[in-house]
């Protein structure tokens, strides 16, 4: 009940409050409950009065409870523009966003959203002569455009400061004096102060870190309130940046440091950093300010951004990031892929669709590039030719779909083939042959000159589903994807959200098909396991991903379900059993083991366009980023 309704929870179905700030309590909770009146309420009061608590209070009531929905609660302190975009963004399910995007996404959204800010006169990091060091500038470049969208609320905790008084009809929670230091920031100068440390030495913060026998800081044992603010203290030292440079060049600070303070920092370019550290920060940030308390995490996650960025920084981090449950083996940031396929029937092969329109082949193991096709006369590095001399030319990527499979020009133009392909999914055959659905929703076969018998059959699915999307549009086919290291399979989706299974070991003259979904398919994948059974992921544009083993029914109820858009999926059967890779829009990697049903997330770097997994737990993500693979450990995987 965040708009429209009048109706107000009674107070005492919420957690007990002291009987001082039941009266601030009720008017909070009566502006909350209310959708009509002022659109921001701003709970004022001195330190230790009881701001945040309040705060927390009332979003603690609102769980298991219908009446008030907190859609984000953002604590502010420490945070800039950007990192503050990012964590909200996440809260709201866009996952990590500019302050430009951010404010598109929330413009669009239809929800009523209601917003807690907690600490905002506590903002800001980075050197203090930048704009980003103060709470006003997070005011200015973000929360009052975020404040004029009418269908957007925030309780916001401004401590006495004068932040956002001149925003108009304002509701006001006035807390008044309080126990703590008095000033309204909150910040203190003993050093076990677990809000804030600003005001302690640099020199003092330092002793605080325990040490290791060799005299280096243990950065893993420092108490938290040094790990936030040391960095802070560190640039206000008259050192001539020694302290900071110090810090910069400790990776072990680095895993365990405050990650927005040092976005903050890192974000100034006048501070010299070793190596490519500015680079590699800057890729993992957004989900490094993330809520990380594993070491061994946020060092996956920065070693995942070093790798083939700065080889000295990766490799001092792979030892710990190695004892992750998933670490970075290779990178490749030069390709920009669309599209990925394990190679059935090829051991450690992958293939790969550049967003140009190039295929390529590519070593699982290194991410090296394996050259041209065998038995493709005349193919470039990496490329894969059509039939009768039609290509993925090396550059721009340009494919004759008229040629392909033999088919005449008058059939490939019936079917709607482009002239330029560029693949947006993939399902191999082998490593000469594939079929693919291109951006405009073309299904293509791809195959050598000298394989006639290949090109006929898979010219026969192009042929089906071409046929059948000019027979109604709910045909027209918009998912494909593959699987089956035991014998290879096409799986088709289409808008009406019927599933197709084709195999492309063996001719079929119809698929076997079902309809899994009610909205149209938008990515599919399969694996053959050892025990005979074919099974079949497919999801829809409604957020579900379903599961149809092809001798059965498909399972009544989804897999997953979530009000986000699967933007990739990939399976394989592993030693653990049959494990499925789902990325989705929100920038959520799920691994989901299939027989018992535990889900992990993976945190990546960036949102997944493309998967593919091999049956010993390789997972190679295709992102923004480039080209990258993750070993999983699936002996602990599932361990939480």
């Amino acid at each position: 009940m965040t708009a429209g309704t009048t109706v107000t929870p009674d107070i005492t179905s919420w957690p007990p409050l002291d009987e001082e700030k039941r009266a601030q309590g009720q008017r909070l909770l009566d502006w909350a409950a209310v959708g009509e009146g002022p659109r921001l309420c701003l709970v004022r009061g001195a330190g230790g009065s009881g701001k945040s608590a309040l705060l927390a209070w009332l979003l603690a009531g609102t769980v298991g409870r219908p009446g008030v929905t907190v859609h984000a609660t953002v604590p502010s302190e420490g945070l800039t523009t950007e990192s503050f975009a990012w964590e909200l963004g996440r809260q709201l399910g866009y996952g990590p966003l500019s302050p430009d995007r951010l404010l598109d996404q929330v413009a669009a959204d239809e929800r009523p959203l209601l917003l807690l800010v907690p600490d905002l006169h506590r903002a800001g990091a980075g050197p203090a002569d930048l704009p980003s060091a103060e709470p006003e500038t997070l005011v200015a470049e973000l929360l009052e455009p975020l404040l004029a969208l009418p269908h957007l609320r925030a309780a916001v905790e401004v401590g006495t400061s004068g932040l956002l008084a001149a925003h108009g009809g304002a509701e006001v929670v006035d807390l008044g004096e309080g126990g703590g230091d008095g000033d309204g920031t909150g910040q203190s100068s003993s050093v076990s102060s677990v809000s804030s440390v600003s005001y302690v030495s640099y020199v003092d913060l330092v002793a605080a870190v325990p040490r290791t026998a060799d005299g280096r800081p243990d950065w893993s044992q420092a108490p938290a309130p040094v790990l936030r603010r040391i960095l802070d203290a560190a640039l206000r030292t008259d050192d001539q940046g020694a302290a900071v440079r110090g810090l910069l060049a400790d990776p072990g600070f680095l895993v365990h440091g405050s990650a927005t303070a040092l976005t903050a920092t890192l974000a100034d370019e006048r501070i010299p950093v070793p190596g490519r550290l500015r680079e590699v920060w800057r890729r993992a940030a957004p989900e490094l300010t993330a809520y990380h308390t594993d070491s061994a995490e946020r060092a996956a996650l920065l070693h995942a951004a070093a790798v083939a960025t700065d080889p000295g920084l990766a490799e001092y981090l792979r030892p710990l990031a190695g004892r992750h449950w998933w670490s970075t083996v290779w990178g490749r940031p030069d390709l920009s892929v669309s599209a990925l396929a394990s190679v059935p029937g090829v051991e450690g092969r992958l293939l790969a669709a550049e967003r140009t329109g190039r295929l390529g082949t590519y070593d699982v193991g290194s991410g090296a590039s394996l050259g041209a096709v065998s038995g493709v006369s005349g193919a470039s590095l990496g490329a894969v030719s059509g039939v009768s001399g039609a290509s993925l030319d090396t550059s721009p990527g340009v494919f004759d779909a008229s040629r392909a499979s033999g088919l005449s020009d008058g059939a490939a133009a019936s079917f709607g083939h482009p002239a330029v392909v560029r693949p947006r999914s993939l399902a191999a055959r082998d490593a000469r042959s594939a079929l693919l659905l291109d951006g405009s929703d073309a299904l293509l076969p791809l195959v050598t000159e000298d394989d006639p018998t290949t090109a006929f059959a898979l010219g026969r699915i192009a042929e089906h589903h071409g046929s059948a999307a000019l027979a109604g549009e709910e045909s027209l086919v918009t998912a494909l994807g593959g699987g089956g290291i035991r014998s290879p399979y096409a799986i088709v989706g289409d808008r009406g959200g019927t599933v197709h299974v084709w195999s492309l070991g063996e001719y079929q003259d119809v698929p076997r098909s079902c309809q899994v979904h009610e909205q149209p398919v938008t990515a599919a994948t399969c694996v053959d396991t050892a025990d005979g059974l074919t099974l079949t992921f497919t999801a829809g544009a409604d957020g579900s991903v379903r599961l149809w083993e092809t001798s059965a029914e498909p399972m009544p109820v989804p897999v997953q379900q979530r009000r986000y858009r699967t933007t990739a999926l990939a399976a394989a059967d592993t030693p653990a059993g049959p494990v499925l890779a789902v990325a989705w829009s929100d920038g959520e990697l799920h691994l989901w083991h299939v027989f018992s049903g535990r889900v992990r997330v993976l945190p990546w770097l960036r949102g997944c366009d493309a998967l593919a997994l091999t049956p010993d737990g390789l997972l190679v993500i295709a992102d923004p980023g480039g080209l990258s693979a993750v070993r999983l450990r699936l002996d602990v995987l599932w361990e939480q």
